[in-house]
């Protein structure tokens, strides 16, 4: 079962199975380049979720995402997001990447709650931009196009900023006062 239909508008997901998929199949692309976005995005990986899922009992690291990764959570859908959490990460983002797979993003976490405002300078892939609150709601979303330099700001004060690839909220039915639960990596190393 490829790791998207253990996610998305599935019925009777088996959690155990899903999260311990994602985990190793994003561990393993971290450990050889913790900057990309994780294999397990790219591809539909053609591991047994079943050696996965019994693996991930017997190892509580499984269970979590990698460092620098964090699952956000909408119902049905799951972004598996890099996280930008220091000024730097945040200003690098998702700059000069030539490709978004579906189903992942970048997760970028700040230190409080204000208005935010991203721009699209060296970025060559349209985005979509989820601002949400501490509380991991979502206040505002706005389609940014590529290399445009002008702010996108948010419409209320935001904590986190979700950006996926163009469209990808609409398609999934996630607006304005959606709820996210988010699933932050694995701390340290």
């Amino acid at each position: 079962m490829a790791p998207r239909e253990l996610f998305h508008k599935a019925k009777g997901v088996n959690w155990c199975a899903a999260l311990g998929l994602l985990a190793s199949l994003a561990w393993s692309s971290a450990c050889t380049d913790a900057g990309a976005v994780p294999a397990s995005a790219r591809s539909n990986a053609g591991s047994d979720a079943s050696n996965v899922a019994s693996a991930s009992k017997t190892s509580a690291v499984k269970t979590l995402p990698p460092a620098g990764y964090a699952w956000v959570i909408f119902e049905a859908d799951t972004v598996v997001a890099e996280v930008a959490a220091t000024p730097d990460e945040r200003a690098q983002g998702l700059m000069y990447r030539d490709d978004i797979p579906d189903g992942t993003g970048m997760l970028f976490v700040f230190q409080d709650s204000q208005p935010r405002s991203f721009w699209m300078a060296n970025t060559y892939i349209p985005l979509d931009i989820a601002y949400m609150n501490p509380s991991y709601r979502i206040v505002d979303i706005i389609a940014m196009e590529p290399l445009v330099t002008d702010s996108y700001p948010s419409d209320a004060p935001a904590m986190f900023a979700l950006e996926v690839r163009q469209n990808w909220f609409a398609e999934q039915g996630i607006t304005v006062g959606s709820q996210a639960s988010i699933v932050f990596g694995i701390q340290g190393g």
